[in-house]
């Protein structure tokens, strides 16, 4: 188990120069804009606060880098998706995670969050297979765990597994920022993919 014992934030960037320097690993997260990103962080690096929320979507504008234990990084993405964010905003964001994809060598994979509720959207699809395609570990984590029974799960799970052409529905993980469900087998994934 990884034990955080300190998490840090550390920068934003919105292109390569403002990129923390260094070749410590790092995992990026990567969802929509209302799926939950900040909450997991939080809850994920037993911080309540060092992820900001927001009520409005699309708040993520910049990548955000968070120093875990000095001896990696957390990085939030910026939301994709978000309707009511113009066009040319949207273009930006995509051309942002684009050049992290291709440009950072430390990225050792990436964990796509989709909400567990909803079937994943046309970006979701086009995240996973644009990640695929690049052959960068992926990982993706169902927030929102709390939301629906859990009976329910395994219906939901298997309409996100067919729609991002993922074989084995156990790959994905259900998750709780409110109530912690998800959170040691999230800590528990990394490690085995000896990420962190």
């Amino acid at each position: 188990m990884i034990v955080i014992r300190k998490a840090e934030y550390v920068a934003s960037a919105v292109k390569y120069e403002q990129y923390p320097v260094g070749d410590l690993p790092e995992i990026a997260m990567a969802g929509r804009s209302n799926v939950g990103k900040s909450s997991l962080i939080n809850r994920f690096l037993s911080r309540k606060n060092l992820a900001r929320t927001g009520n409005t979507p699309g708040k993520t504008q910049t990548l955000n880098f968070y120093r875990v234990n000095d001896a990696w990084f957390l990085v939030d993405l910026p939301g994709y998706g978000y309707a009511k964010v113009a066009k040319s905003v949207n273009a930006q964001w995509g051309g942002m995670m684009e050049t992290y994809f291709k440009k950072r060598e430390s990225l050792r994979a990436v964990i796509q969050i989709v909400d567990i509720r909803h079937a994943p959207s046309r970006e979701d699809v086009e995240m996973q297979q644009w990640l695929r395609m690049r052959q960068i570990p992926t990982m993706v984590v169902a927030t929102k765990a709390d939301k629906i029974s859990r009976g329910q799960w395994l219906k939901h799970l298997t309409i996100i597994a067919k729609a991002l052409e993922i074989d084995d529905v156990s790959m994905i993980l259900p998750f709780s920022a409110q109530t912690g469900i998800g959170v040691e087998e999230l800590n528990e994934s990394l490690e085995e993919m000896g990420l962190v």
